[in-house]
């Protein structure tokens, strides 16, 4: 009953015509973003981070999550028609959604994309909705201790789960961590590493390193490919709709993909992006029917499965943001961010103190995900047509938007000049081949992590025992350290890697 109760408070709070508005424009964006080879979720709501300061917190937020998982539906459209993911997750269903889309059946692609979408994004929601409260009776129980503990396993999580080298994704948290430091001392409240830059004394901007690692790092390395390389297909979308057969074989791919995905979000470090890798494994795992494309040649499951663990990893990946107030991807560290500039402490508290935010925040995802199929298959000749727009236009009209975003942040150029320091770092990561994201989960966690470390010594007067003592912690502790021995077993670590880089 309590359910249906909150349910009915959330749809309540989202079918206010402001935060039908929001939800509308944020899941327009994000399709848009989505569709645009290069840019992602976290670059956009890294730049729309200072509009939100003129925004009340519930239209805010469900403007964000909107271009979120708007940005799950919108970059399968790229992946299929020009073999370029508009977004990192919908990397497999370029495999075979391009294959498709050259044998004239980019229509079939398209929508089994939308509509797998769709389902998985539902059947999230609902997952949040009934998961969420008891979550949040647990974290609850939470003290310095287990926090630190819960950290220490999400950052473990995010090496063990990101993808590429390892030795790449400890270097990048740690950089991350360092970063993190650059501030001043919580408990005796002298600078750190601030070098006598006013400006540093108070960290570095979360938005600076964010709009410039994945911001100006992606549109540099975008401007680096050849043009030449890109083909789009858009005389071969003609029927939408996929035929009888292809839903036969679609759809248990997407509930396939909608449970891994669902589980896998909740993951720190996981998300879309492992899902989506997940789900085209597990695809061509199953048995083959008579007859069937062969994988990697144009098969309906390869665009279903992936496209519907990528948005139910999206949707779920809210549950430990929501409930612990710890994000498990670089997209939710950013929501945090959000939160924290309008005043919430992200954790358990929010879905007793703002009731209003935090369920209609869920029922917005439904709502949002309804919008996007309509907007993403009637509307798909828009979206091709914005495929078309030359780089040299977009890309410099991005740049000044970035630039006015980070100068608007506090009046003050330096911002701007953070921003530029790590768009050159961002694209050396590029060219190195590391994988950003792990260091803005670092540079977030990592202050948590020594405040609620020193605040545990603090309470048991320096006894380290006290990790280990408290019996959430202890199993948290031990399920990290589980973690790091799975990873280094030879079988493991070769599947792994191979998981990452089959099909590549």
């Amino acid at each position: 009953m309590d359910l249906i109760q909150n349910l009915a408070l959330g749809f309540g709070v989202a079918f206010t015509f402001q935060n039908l508005s929001y939800a509308f424009f944020g899941a327009v964006l994000g399709t848009l973003i989505g569709v645009l080879p290069g840019l992602g979720p976290v670059a956009t709501i890294a730049m729309l981070l200072p509009s939100i300061y003129a925004l009340d917190a519930t239209p805010a937020l469900i403007m964000l999550a909107g271009i979120y998982y708007g940005a799950q539906y919108g970059g399968s459209t790229t992946a299929i028609l020009i073999n370029v993911p508009g977004e990192s997750s919908s990397v497999v269903t370029a495999i075979d959604g391009y294959q498709m889309a050259r044998q004239g059946r980019a229509g079939a692609a398209l929508a089994a994309a939308g509509l797998g979408s769709f389902f998985a994004g539902c059947v999230g929601t609902i997952i949040i909705a009934a998961f969420a409260p008891p979550l949040t009776e647990l974290a609850f129980k939470f003290g310095p201790a287990e926090y630190f503990s819960l950290m220490v396993l999400g950052l473990i999580g995010a090496v063990v789960l990101a993808s590429g080298s390892l030795v790449k994704a400890i270097s990048m948290i740690l950089v991350g961590l360092l970063l993190g430091q650059v501030n001043t001392d919580v408990i005796s409240g002298v600078p750190r590493y601030s070098f006598d830059i006013p400006e540093l004394t108070d960290g570095i901007g979360f938005v600076g390193i964010a709009m410039g690692v994945f911001g100006f790092g992606e549109i540099i390395a975008n401007l680096g490919m050849p043009a030449e390389h890109r083909e789009v297909f858009t005389k071969d979308v003609k029927g939408l709709w996929p035929t009888k057969q292809d839903f036969k074989d679609a759809w248990p791919a997407v509930i396939r993909g909608t449970a891994l995905g669902s589980i896998l979000g909740v993951l720190p470090g996981g998300g879309a992006l492992l899902a989506s890798f997940a789900a085209y494994t597990v695809e061509k795992k199953m048995p083959a029917k008579a007859g069937e494309i062969t994988f990697g040649k144009g098969n309906i499951r390869g665009v279903a499965g992936p496209e519907a663990a990528n948005n139910a990893g999206a949707q779920t990946s809210f549950i430990p943001m929501l409930t612990l107030g710890i994000p498990p991807n670089a997209v939710m560290a950013l929501m945090v961010g959000a939160m924290t500039i309008k005043g919430i402490q992200p954790g358990p508290q929010v879905m007793t103190a703002n009731p209003q935010l935090f369920w209609g925040l869920i029922a917005s995802m439904w709502v949002g995900n309804l919008m996007l199929v309509i907007l993403n298959l009637p509307l798909i000749g828009i979206w091709i047509k914005l495929l078309t727009v030359p780089y040299r236009f977009l890309f410099p009209a991005i740049m000044v938007f970035c630039c006015v975003g980070l100068y608007t942040l506090n009046n003050n150029a330096f911002d701007v000049y953070v921003g530029a320091a790590f768009a050159v770092v961002g694209y050396i990561f590029y060219k190195l081949g590391c994988e950003p994201a792990p260091l803005l989960l670092g540079f977030i966690l990592g202050p948590m992590m020594e405040e609620n470390l020193r605040r545990a010594l603090l309470l048991s007067r320096g006894d380290w025992s006290t990790f280990l003592t408290r019996p959430l912690s202890a199993g948290l502790l031990i399920g990290a350290a589980l973690l790091i021995v799975v990873v280094m077993l030879p079988a493991i670590r070769a599947k792994r890697e191979n998981v990452f880089v089959e099909e590549g």
